[in-house]
């Protein structure tokens, strides 16, 4: 008795190679997606838009932060070194990160030489040690993440400028108020009080006008003399720019790489997004912050004057990876309805402790 033909060979006939090719191409896919993935070339800090981000705006470090208040520096790096393998879980900053490296994955599909887009830095004045906790949740996330900054206690905040940062963000208010002293655009950034899902593909950044995008100017003018008053200098001043705040610009390289997406023809399409988003009211002060934006070179998509009324309801329905505003309450009001708001400590709205002001805000590079 023969034995009997391989199931593959008797099956076998004029349609076989055609069959056989898919199944091929999917096993090839297969072993493709378990290949580690080549990860992009670094940017030149002086080329790109560098994020700073702390350890504990990228990462949820309660019980961390706990033990090192409670228990010491000592305990916190051994507890660290014991979890080492545990990922931290998201925190506050981690969606806006991803929506960065969405954009940069865009960028390098239309632009793969250049070196003009997000670059990412982990500062933090961890001890060296706990890097080793940190790489792995950023690996076990899929950041990228070549960057860090790992102090050892000491105030990151001198190596900023090194790094060429055109943003940082932390959960320590000392630090951010430190950075805003240098002319460094930096904000001290808040979880939502609940969680809210936000676009995977686009990136959506809201500013606060006054003392974020602007300086405090008129807000100096409405503490000392009142809206009435208020209302008289815009309408007086309404072809004069307002002096550039803080935040200027960050907008300012938004924008440069909106306009890289709207060179191709992909305006409709642009995978950044921007909002103004202020208690100015536009009938009476509304001209001022367009033309002073467009005396810049710079606009927003869109512009929302509320006058007067709450942001966080406006800001559920825009869902912005992060919301820039100079007042505490604002912020608040953005959390309750679940947006990750960040402070910024600049202008006549904070806690009177300097006499000097604070240095220019730079402009983007």
């Amino acid at each position: 008795m023969e034995p009997e033909e391989p199931r593959e060979t008797r099956e076998a006939g004029p349609g076989a190679e055609s069959t056989a090719a898919p199944r091929w191409e999917e096993a090839k896919t297969f072993y493709d997606n378990l290949a580690p993935k080549k990860k992009p070339k670094s940017p030149k800090p002086q080329n790109a838009v560098t994020i700073a981000v702390s350890s504990r705006a990228l990462f949820r470090m309660d019980e961390e932060q706990r033990i090192y208040t409670e228990q010491g520096v000592e305990e916190y790096v051994r507890y660290q070194l014991e979890h080492e393998n545990e990922p931290f879980s998201p925190g506050p900053a981690f969606p806006f990160v991803k929506a960065l490296e969405a954009v940069n994955k865009r960028l390098r599909e239309l632009y793969p030489e250049s070196e003009d887009v997000f670059d990412i830095v982990l500062v933090t004045n961890n001890h060296a040690q706990v890097g080793v906790r940190l790489i792995n949740s950023i690996n076990h996330y899929d950041l990228f993440i070549e960057r860090f900054c790992m102090t050892g206690g000491n105030s990151p905040i001198c190596y900023l400028k090194a790094y060429h940062t055109n943003l940082y963000l932390s959960a320590d208010a000392e630090k951010v108020q430190e950075a805003i002293d240098e002319g460094i655009a930096a904000a001290t950034i808040f979880s939502p009080s609940r969680d809210v899902a936000v676009s995977q593909s686009q990136l959506r950044v809201a500013f606060d006008g006054d003392a974020v995008l602007f300086s405090d100017e008129s807000e100096r003018i409405v503490k000392a003399h009142g809206l009435d008053r208020f209302f008289e200098h815009e309408k007086a001043h309404e072809n004069k720019p307002l002096a550039q705040g803080p935040l200027k610009g960050f907008l300012e390289a938004l924008g440069r790489l909106q306009k890289k997406f709207y060179s191709k023809g992909l305006r409709l399409e642009c995978p950044i997004r921007t909002y103004l988003v202020t208690a100015r009211s536009a009938a009476s002060s509304g001209a001022r912050a367009l033309k002073t934006l467009r005396s810049w070179g710079l606009e927003t998509d869109e512009a929302l004057f509320l006058a007067g009324a709450p942001k966080g309801p406006l800001l559920e329905k825009i869902r912005p990876h992060i919301f820039f505003d100079d007042q505490m309450f604002h912020v608040a009001g953005a959390q309750e309805m679940g947006t990750v708001a960040a402070h910024v400590p600049y202008g006549v709205a904070q806690t009177p402790r300097r006499t000097a002001p604070p240095k220019q805000a730079p402009s983007a590079q």
